[in-house]
């Protein structure tokens, strides 16, 4: 069945804004402006940067209370604004989101926006194996070939980082690997934090837009006072601003000050990412999981090339290996294979064998933003 104009939208919605938010966090990382000490440095605040992804997933609150007014109005509401719950049991969630993105946007700054993209797809190998020592969900056989290609494909893009010789001098061997490392054990925190999701959320009728709108305010309000402490919390060559703290958020306003392209930057980030939640979230309801799930793979591949013509990277031939592995490994366990093995007589037996998700299991997808735990991001 053909698409129809708003779910062309929708689609393109959520890959151009899901596409912007890893490049606008990229374009803010790349500018050099002078602080508060008028030395000139790079513009190196990750705190801050998850600070705004966090206004970013506030707004959904707003959102949603925007679209249930504007529902209410009508002689015959449609929309379910989910029922009551107790919002302290997005707490813990929300820490997790906490702590995995500021630790996704410090590696950020030490490695390509490609890679980082890419390695985001280990999430998919730390949910496994978590739901199943957690959740006591049992993983189909074509899911663990998927987690084993996974695994195989993170390790080339590693590997192609590690053999890229074209280098730059911001991004240096050794911050290359610190980064790759980083934003793999972001993933477990990520993974962490969709188990908790699952086990104490899923189980309440709550509006996905209201779910992430809710995870933003926690983020968001305690990151803002978390900001305090770390002004004056030293971390040696660590903190990559020149008082050498954990984060320096008066030196990313003098900057930002100094030069108000940062500023856009963020601004993109911010209103990416509230965009995206809302256009992944659509997406699941009007088409499916999986084109979502197709989209968010197209993500990457929309970033690596923008990334290249920008000339923030340079070509690497295993880069593209690892891609279409863990393109291949993320198919597979999000079972993408099943409508192609129906194509084909001899293993349509072979595709009908494995049980097709639940309607439990396509709501929980619906209900995530960033990274699918049946995909993602």
């Amino acid at each position: 069945m053909a698409w129809t104009k708003y779910q062309l939208f929708l689609a393109g919605l959520m890959l151009i804004t899901g596409s912007i938010n890893t490049l606008s966090a990229k374009w803010a990382d790349t500018f050099t402006a002078k602080g508060c000490s008028d030395n000139e440095h790079d513009f190196s605040h990750p705190f801050v940067q998850a600070v705004g992804m966090f206004l970013g997933e506030l707004s959904c609150l707003a959102v949603f209370y925007i679209l249930l007014c504007h529902d209410r109005r009508r002689p015959e509401p449609r929309m379910n604004p989910g029922g009551s719950f107790n919002p302290l049991l997005f707490l813990p969630p929300a820490m997790c989101d906490m702590l995995g993105t500021s630790i996704m946007y410090i590696a950020l700054n030490m490695t390509s926006a490609s890679s980082f993209q890419m390695l985001r797809g280990a999430v998919i190998v730390f949910t496994g194996l978590l739901s199943v020592a957690f959740l006591g969900r049992r993983l189909k056989p074509s899911q663990w070939i998927g987690i084993v290609i996974t695994i195989l494909g993170l390790v080339i893009v590693g590997l192609a980082d590690f053999l890229n010789p074209n280098k730059s001098e911001k991004h240096k061997l050794s911050d290359v690997i610190t980064g790759d490392l980083l934003i793999i054990m972001a993933q477990i925190i990520v993974a962490v934090q969709m188990v908790l999701e699952e086990k104490f959320i899923y189980t309440h009728d709550v509006h996905p837009l209201r779910a992430v709108g809710t995870e933003g305010f926690f983020g968001f309000f305690v990151l803002v006072l978390l900001l305090i402490p770390m002004y004056f919390i030293p971390v040696g060559k660590f903190g990559q601003n020149p008082r050498q703290v954990l984060e320096d958020a008066l030196d990313a306003f003098c900057q930002i000050g100094h030069k108000p392209l940062i500023l856009l930057a963020l601004l993109g980030n911010t209103v990416s990412i509230a965009f995206f939640n809302f256009a992944g979230i659509s997406v699941t309801k009007e088409i499916s999981a999986t084109t979502r799930m197709v989209l968010d793979s197209l993500r990457t591949l929309v970033i690596w090339v923008v990334s290249l013509g920008l000339g923030w990277e340079h070509f690497h031939g295993l880069q593209v290996l690892g891609f279409l592995v863990l393109l291949v490994g993320t198919a597979l366990y999000n079972g993408l294979h099943r409508p192609v093995l129906a194509r084909i007589p001899c293993c349509a037996a072979l595709a009908n064998a494995e049980v097709e998700s639940s309607p439990e299991e396509r709501e929980r997808l619906i209900n995530n933003g960033r990274v699918q735990v049946a995909d993602d991001s």
